[in-house]
């Protein structure tokens, strides 16, 4: 077994308003070794994607501790997680999140080219990671030009574009056909496993949670192993 990526402890996350306050995570513990694959499922509302964000940090938990490779999420201002989450970490959602009036080619490089990759070497890493999931033929189609698959598709190459450590899928199957999501399922698991990349992705779809080296289910704040 690898060394672990990523170890989490004690982690809450409170919602507090005037009317009520909600315990989303209470006392999550989770680690997981680099190049590994992690599953967690959950009914709507259980608290998945609160998870999923403070791993990005794109959230902070309200309690606990988030060490993600070199970076402790959880003490980091916001300068320090803005690195992160450009340097270390892919995002996938459930919506493609394509700019509409770029091309594919163009969404992929984007990231790449924000990082300061000079516009050749940005263009040329967009065409090799489009090119690798089987997307070669579309680099100058639009996203209206593309099947919902051939977006996803698009999508997992802008995550992957930046050669990160971690990629951080939620719902990545949502909203394709079942022909649609079991492509996409193969080339995500397949590309993260060729780079070495650990995959943690959250889902409803049991056929993509299953080929995860390990599941887990969250329910009532808890994270249980599946």
């Amino acid at each position: 077994m690898n060394d672990p990526l990523i170890e989490c402890a004690g982690l809450r996350r409170v919602f507090a308003s005037e009317v009520e306050t909600l315990e989303i995570l209470k006392g999550v513990d989770l680690s997981v070794a680099a190049g590994e694959s992690v599953a967690v499922t959950g009914a709507s509302g259980s608290g998945k994607s609160t998870l999923l964000s403070i791993l990005g940090g794109l959230d902070a938990p309200s309690e606990g501790t988030v060490r993600v490779g070199p970076w402790r999420l959880d003490r980091s201002p916001e300068s320090r997680l803005s690195e992160y989450r450009a340097s270390f970490v892919g995002f996938v959602f459930q919506f493609h999140y394509l700019l509409k009036d770029f091309t594919a080619l163009e969404n992929v490089m984007l990231p790449a080219f924000m990082r300061g990759v000079p516009r050749r070497d940005a263009t040329e890493k967009a065409r090799s990671a489009l090119d690798a999931l089987g997307l070669g033929a579309r680099l100058d189609h639009f996203p209206a030009q593309l099947s919902g698959g051939e977006r996803q598709r698009a999508a997992i190459a802008r995550a992957l574009v930046n050669d990160p450590p971690l990629v951080l899928a939620d719902e990545p199957t949502g909203n394709l056909d079942p022909a649609s999501a079991r492509q996409v399922e193969e080339l995500l698991y397949g590309a993260c496993a060729g780079r070495g990349v650990t995959l943690v992705l959250v889902t409803h779809d049991g056929g993509i949670a299953a080929r995860a080296d390990r599941r887990f289910v969250l329910a009532d704040g808890e994270l249980l192993p599946a």
